[in-house]
């Protein structure tokens, strides 16, 4: 059930064919952004062009990323919702097979949206991405996205290899629901209680609920005009963080346990890792979604600057979630194993045994160190 008003309750083309969208990374050279041209706010001529191809396309596809979290998919029901309330055609997807929706946000509405990577056209109209840095991110649907007509980048990470046609990026942005609330204003659609709980989900995912240094009073302004419409903003909190089935509670405990702490990495600012695995999460009936969370209390540790948990999935490849608390940028280090994210929350995924990627993350940390510690937009966003 919906925590809203009344819940009660987690390329190019060739002749005669259409044109694709290029899955380069636009302008950029194929570098990251801090490389490269660094990304802005969308000026005044990219809102419009971006409303001018929602409000004229005669089908759109809306993608998050892999294993969405809550801004992720947030941001793409709530577009979806709008588009769907002004009588465009509309399907939210993500690239996993099967599309399961995290058990932390069973509760957003639009799910009627949702589609699974094959309910997406091979060759789509106009695909619009929210929360990847990085075509990668999509997952089975990458080549779907690298296929459409039109590709539009809707995101919020520093990172982002503006890989699209067209894009709406501000790294400045607590979350990219941020961006998914102003194209919604400017597409013309109502702000209802189901559109506000999808970008109140989206909003509080990527501010750790509000508590990270990127959250603004300008945040917490769009914080009270989604609660002005009614919506449950104590059941969608409990949902996100507060609630877990048990046998979480016993992963959660083996992976405490494993854990390790090397006050030596990181130029002596410490590092703190451990490792989840398949094994343990089947044990318990506990999919990947449902372990996110571990990170944000292995990252407690106060004799530690960085904190690190591989979570190994059900195909046995290592998914990295990496915080920081000011000193080290580790958007670099994760994108050394290909991935990516803000500087003080990035992730990757890896291959090698788990020691030897713990090794191998520990030396990167002493070349992305921070002389000083800046003000990222993003300190908690998901990896």
């Amino acid at each position: 059930m919906t925590p809203g008003v009344a819940a009660d309750r987690d390329s190019g083309s060739t002749a005669g064919a259409k044109p694709r969208a290029q899955a380069g990374p636009g302008a950029n050279n194929g570098l990251p952004p801090e490389a490269g041209q660094p990304p802005t706010a969308p000026g005044a001529a990219e809102w419009d062009e971006a409303v001018r191809l929602l409000l004229t396309a005669e089908d759109i596809t809306l993608l998050a990323h892999v294993s969405p979290d809550g801004d992720a998919l947030g941001s793409a029901l709530a577009v979806g919702l709008a588009l769907r309330e002004l009588g465009r055609t509309v399907r939210v997807s993500y690239g996993d097979d099967p599309l399961v929706v995290p058990s932390s946000l069973e509760f957003l509405p639009g799910q009627d949206l949702l589609v699974p990577h094959t309910g997406v056209p091979d060759e789509p109209e106009l695909v619009a991405v929210f929360d990847a840095a990085g075509i990668s991110r999509l997952g089975l649907l990458e080549s779907r996205a690298k296929a459409a007509r039109t590709l539009l980048v809707v995101d919020h990470h520093a990172s982002n290899t503006r890989f699209g046609t067209h894009h709406l990026i501000d790294v400045e942005a607590p979350a990219t629901a941020v961006l998914a609330d102003e194209l919604i204003t400017r597409l013309g659609a109502t702000l209802t209680a189901d559109i506000a709980t999808a970008l109140y989900t989206g909003l509080v995912t990527d501010t750790g609920s509000f508590k990270y240094v990127g959250t603004t009073p300008d945040t917490h302004t769009f914080a009270a005009r989604l609660l002005a419409t009614g919506i449950r903003h104590d059941l969608i909190q409990r949902a996100i963080w507060d609630t877990c089935r048990f046998g979480y509670l016993k992963v959660l405990a083996a992976a405490l346990a494993r854990a390790e702490l090397d006050t030596d990495a990181a130029g002596g600012l410490g590092l703190v890792s451990t490792v989840i695995t398949r094994a343990e999460r089947a044990a318990h009936g506990i999919r990947l979604d449902e372990v996110e969370g571990v990170i944000d209390v292995v990252r407690k540790s106060g004799e530690a600057e960085v904190a690190l948990v591989l979570k190994e999935d059900d195909d046995g490849a290592l998914r990295a979630s990496a915080r920081s608390k000011g000193g080290v940028d580790l958007g670099r280090v994760c994108g050394a194993f290909g991935g990516g994210g803000h500087a003080f929350a990035a992730g990757f995924t890896a291959y090698d045994p788990p020691a030897e990627v713990v090794a191998r993350f520990r030396d990167l940390l002493a070349d992305a160190l921070l002389p000083v510690a800046p003000a990222p937009a993003n300190p908690g966003d998901d990896a």
